[in-house]
């Protein structure tokens, strides 16, 4: 049996540990009281979240007391459990700051050479994580989460830190889960003879006569034993110039396909592109918040003259400017050029879509770009963008902390995204941008 994953949660006395702990597991198992020193023993279980399983453990406080003769035995314990540990979550108190005593613990805990989530804890409000937060980010932890662990405030969103520190976790069951690829177009652009190469057998119908596939077919396929499900989507096109019912009913399939793939790759007809469907299609993929990558079937039929891949770029991108992020691929569903890259291609930007970025990092790249150019409203009046921290993954989704309701610029907005695409190599999927007053 696999051993699970050890996440360890440390800290001084009274910070909220065995409070976050059992906010974590959501049962009350460690008890919790207002006295310092509450927790002497490791307190252990094993916590899901989502689809992955790990050990969480509950540490003593670090601390010395003479009035306490165990003390010294539980900041040994303490201290083992941190060595022993895959992850350690260093908790700390916001209204107390930080104490000299804490910083030289987390110097201690940083030469172990192993994730740290860096936990402030009794953050009730946002004026709360206003007035104290940014004391903590000099600290450097690979994740900082302000949170309430008793009143529930932003505990989601260190599940994702933890989901994210953990090395290796789940990667096994990962890699056998297979990578769903929706292969979405118009009709009559080539999407299952593109699927019928890439699988190496006619398994989909495939014809001249535009509407042929009407259910979403899948179909498994492994590359150097990675395994990817190919899911081939009937021809999406307005429902109004649909008459058959079955037509229309692969169609409403297809555009749900979206929303459940991994990756939507986007393919188009070299000889006719970007058309103002291949647009609506791309807004469908974008709006779902999946990766995505473009398509251009049919090269072989463009003459050699003509052939000019920058050129192709350039016109794809200029008609679909709001997906520029996703990568562009050349196939031919005819002579199989490049086909198969739709797979490598796949699994890139999917992994791409799980970035998570430290927070420290974040806000270091948050005073470069802001003093660079300075954010604007959508009213064009400067706004101060006071942190920034990542709330979620697939796609990533950061959340910006101002003093002004006002939402960014538009065109703003795009200049951040993208300079935060480039900065953290964030290709080929959509960056959510979230204002948070505080």
């Amino acid at each position: 049996m696999n051993k699970l994953t050890r996440v360890v949660i440390v800290g001084f006395p009274n910070v909220g540990k065995s409070t976050l702990f059992n906010r974590l597991l959501r049962e009350k198992k460690a008890i919790v009281h207002s006295l310092p020193g509450m927790t002497r023993d490791m307190n252990s279980s094993v916590c899901t979240i989502g689809d992955k399983k790990f050990e969480l453990v509950d540490t003593g406080g670090f601390f010395d007391s003479e009035s306490n003769p165990l003390s010294a035995q539980v900041k040994l314990k303490a201290w083992e459990a941190s060595k022993q540990a895959d992850v350690l979550i260093f908790m700390l108190d916001a209204r107390k700051g930080i104490v000299p005593s804490e910083q030289e613990l987390f110097i201690s805990l940083k030469k172990l050479d192993k994730p740290i989530i860096i936990v402030v804890n009794k953050m009730d409000s946002p004026a709360m994580e206003e007035k104290y937060l940014w004391e903590f980010f000099k600290l450097g932890g690979d994740f900082l989460v302000p949170v309430s662990a008793e009143h529930k405030r932003n505990i989601e969103l260190l599940e994702e830190a933890i989901a994210n520190a953990i090395p290796g976790m789940s990667y096994n069951k990962q890699e056998l889960r297979p990578i769903k690829i929706a292969v979405v177009g118009r009709i009559n652009v080539g999407k299952s003879s593109i699927v019928n190469l890439i699988i190496g057998q006619e398994k989909i119908i495939v014809s001249e006569t535009p509407g042929t596939t009407r259910d979403s077919i899948d179909t498994v396929v492994l590359r150097y034993g990675r395994p990817f499900c190919l899911i081939d989507t009937a021809g999406i096109r307005k429902l109004s110039r649909t008459r058959d019912e079955k037509e229309k009913a692969g169609i409403i399939r297809a555009k749900k396909n979206i929303s459940k793939a991994d990756v939507v790759c986007l393919l188009m007809d070299s000889t006719e592109f970007p058309t103002r469907q291949d647009a609506a299609i791309a807004h469908l993929a974008h709006d779902s918040g999946k990766p995505l990558m473009l398509a251009l079937n049919k090269w072989d039929l463009i003459p050699s003259k003509e052939k000019a891949y920058e050129a192709f770029k350039i016109k794809a991108y200029e008609r679909l400017d709001f997906v520029s992020y996703a990568p562009l691929l050349f196939v031919s569903a005819r002579t199989g050029k490049r086909a198969v890259k739709i797979l490598d291609l796949a699994e890139e930007i999917y992994n791409n879509a799980k970035t998570w970025v430290p927070t420290p990092h974040l806000n270091k790249f948050l005073v470069s770009i802001t003093r660079e150019k300075p954010p604007l409203s959508k009213k064009k009046k400067k706004i101060k963008i006071k942190y920034m921290v990542q709330q979620s993954i697939l796609p990533p989704t950061f959340i910006l902390f101002t003093h002004s309701r006002s939402a960014l610029l538009p065109s703003y907005e795009k200049y951040f995204s993208a300079h935060l695409r480039e900065k953290f190599n964030i290709w080929g999927t959509p960056i959510r941008l979230r204002l948070k007053r505080n």
